[in-house]
């Protein structure tokens, strides 16, 4: 008898309460994930924005300080504490030149981001070493760099390097006509519309 009641015992499955609440937990799991996701994509987002606008800002205050544009300042060597040398100075002609995403630390747009850390205007090193012309990253993993009349934009740009495509298309909806060669916000594409799977980078009119 007592077999019996122990075999009936291993036999036994869940109960479709049990089955129903462990759907339930797993659910509840998968929507605090996905969400979670969705928070931290908006909070990407965001931080393209505010970063946006803190390098304009900064692009601004130095401008008003000095009365030229950092990077392409002739006086940059003199003006502040840490390593500096001559290379280190702009021409002074009012642009500042260069490829937005270069390596090479005599273009006027790597030279930009040691003025403006020389400055105290972003953080960083002012030295000899790459790290001091570095670009910043962005929050998707590329770059931010600056661009003088890129793609079909005039004057000088900050551009947003490696942005996935559905972000770009956010980026576009919440700030530009949705276009990606048109309006205060365009990418490196001859493309009408944004590809999802796509990486694009953007810039920014100031």
């Amino acid at each position: 008898m007592n077999m019996q009641l122990l075999s009936r015992r291993k036999q036994a499955g869940f109960t479709l309460v049990e089955i129903a609440i462990v759907l339930v937990i797993i659910g509840l799991l998968l929507g605090g994930v996905l969400k979670g996701r969705e928070m931290i994509t908006n909070a990407k987002i965001k931080r393209v924005e505010n970063d946006f606008a803190g390098v304009s800002a900064a692009i601004f205050a130095y401008q008003d300080r000095y009365g030229v544009l950092p990077g392409d300042d002739p006086s940059a060597s003199t003006r502040f504490s840490g390593t500096w040398a001559g290379a280190d100075n702009g021409n002074g002609n009012g642009s500042i030149s260069g490829g937005w995403n270069s390596t090479n630390n005599s273009d006027e747009t790597r030279k930009i981001w040691k003025h403006l850390r020389g400055a105290g205007l972003i953080a960083g090193p002012v030295d000899n070493t790459s790290a001091s012309y570095q670009q910043p990253s962005n929050s998707f993993g590329g770059l931010i760099g600056i661009g003088f009349n890129l793609y079909n934009l005039s004057g000088h740009n900050v551009i947003f390097g490696a942005i996935p495509g559905d972000i770009a298309q956010i980026l576009e909806s919440r700030g530009d006509d949705g276009v990606p060669r048109s309006g205060s916000l365009q990418a490196h594409s001859s493309q009408t519309v944004y590809a999802i799977d796509s990486q694009y980078d953007v810039a920014f009119r100031q």
